[in-house]
């Protein structure tokens, strides 16, 4: 028979540094969930994406075990790592503080498509392009659709 789902925990925590320090600790421990366990299996299957800030959703059973899916990296923050500046604009509309291209775009909707609620690549693009345009990160060339 199925486990008995008591709670949903949703974080993002950088790959390979989970540590029983809040936000995680007291957001784990609220529901019973043993935190060391949680940082233990984390920091195993995120050692190939060392520093990069990952969202996890925790399904927490009734008996206290867990379950976690790790999904891919915000895409603002895809952006800030291909651009290589420090942060989005204050005042996108009005200080640039970069570029990006179309072929950088689809990269980035290529690699964060199964996180997305859309279907085709395009439709992926064009979100990924109004992300960066509300960082205050200009998007340069023709679109290629």
């Amino acid at each position: 028979m199925a486990k008995e789902i008591s709670a949903f925990v949703k974080l993002q925590i950088k790959g390979g540094a989970a540590n029983p320090a809040p936000p995680i600790g007291p957001a784990l421990g609220a529901k019973g969930v043993n935190i060391m366990e949680f940082c233990k299996q984390f920091n195993a299957r995120t050692q190939g994406q060392a520093g990069k800030v990952l969202p996890v959703i925790i399904t927490v059973y009734n008996d206290k075990s867990f379950e976690f899916i790790i999904k891919r990296p915000p895409v603002a923050a895809q952006i800030i790592e291909v651009t290589k500046i420090k942060g989005g604009s204050a005042e996108s509309n009005r200080k640039k503080a970069g570029s990006i291209t179309w072929d950088q775009i689809k990269k980035i909707a290529e690699d964060k498509m199964p996180d997305m609620n859309c279907f085709t690549v395009e439709s992926a693009m064009s979100m990924v392009a109004g992300t960066a345009r509300s960082m205050g990160v200009s998007v340069s060339g023709t679109k290629p659709f």
